[in-house]
């Protein structure tokens, strides 16, 4: 491994003693992962779930994962050639910006690339992503798939739930215990944002529409002293 520059002192931003705390471990830890992993990779996150995200760090138990203060982590890695913690890695910090991370291997490059452009997890949206697509429940009978199935292999949304639904703004009402619909209602329409009555709603009928990816965005490597952008690389 090459060896790291002279320790600088470093002043993190003001922050309470526990937050500070947690700023001066991830400093700390990041410069560590540094000494000990050939490259490193910024990657972005699209629909954010710790769910998934504790699955990739399980399924890279061998490599580092950092998702935290963006700040700390690009005064971490350097923000100009004179406080870089090794040479020319400062020119990954300036890819720190956003819902971004860090994640340290040992592994090939194109192999984390490769999985990365595969790897997706579908779950439910969540208020303010833009839906993918129109869900409009059929008029009559609502069914608990909301239309999604053929009437013969769904079941009747039970009358209790009727309360639920219309709290979300289905104008739905109950005749002889079923929850009916007038006329076909649109929850959502494809393009638009989403509300939290909408996200519920589609939740509830079993639409998933958020897709949780990890984009890699640049990788610096140890060996070469280089920063590579992952979409200008020849395929």
């Amino acid at each position: 491994m090459p060896k790291s520059k002279r320790a600088k002192v470093v002043h993190l931003s003001q922050t309470d003693k526990k937050g500070k705390e947690l700023s001066l471990k991830l400093f700390a830890d990041v410069q560590e992962a540094a000494n000990n992993y050939q490259h490193v990779f910024v990657f972005a996150v699209e629909n954010m779930r710790n769910s998934y995200l504790k699955e990739v760090r399980a399924e890279f138990s061998d490599c580092r994962l950092f998702f935290g203060k963006t700040k700390v982590m690009a005064k971490a890695l350097g923000l100009t050639p004179a406080d870089e913690h090794l040479t020319n890695l400062s020119k990954l910090s300036k890819y720190l910006v956003g819902n971004v991370g860090l994640f340290f291997t040992n592994r090939q490059p194109q192999d984390i690339i490769d999985y990365f452009s595969a790897y997706s997890q579908t779950d439910f949206a969540r208020a303010g992503i833009t839906a993918t697509r129109t869900f409009t429940i059929p008029a009559g009978t609502v069914h608990s798939r909301g239309g999604e199935l053929p009437v013969d292999d769904d079941v009747p949304l039970p009358h209790s739930q009727e309360v639920t639904v219309r709290k979300w703004g289905m104008p739905t009402k109950l005749e002889k215990g079923k929850v009916i619909l007038d006329a076909p209602y649109t929850v959502c329409k494809e393009g638009q944002t989403l509300n939290s009555h909408q996200t519920a709603l589609l939740k509830f009928f079993g639409i998933a529409m958020a897709d949780f990816k990890i984009e890699m965005r640049a990788y610096y490597t140890a060996s070469t002293e280089q920063v590579i952008e992952v979409n200008t690389m020849e395929e």
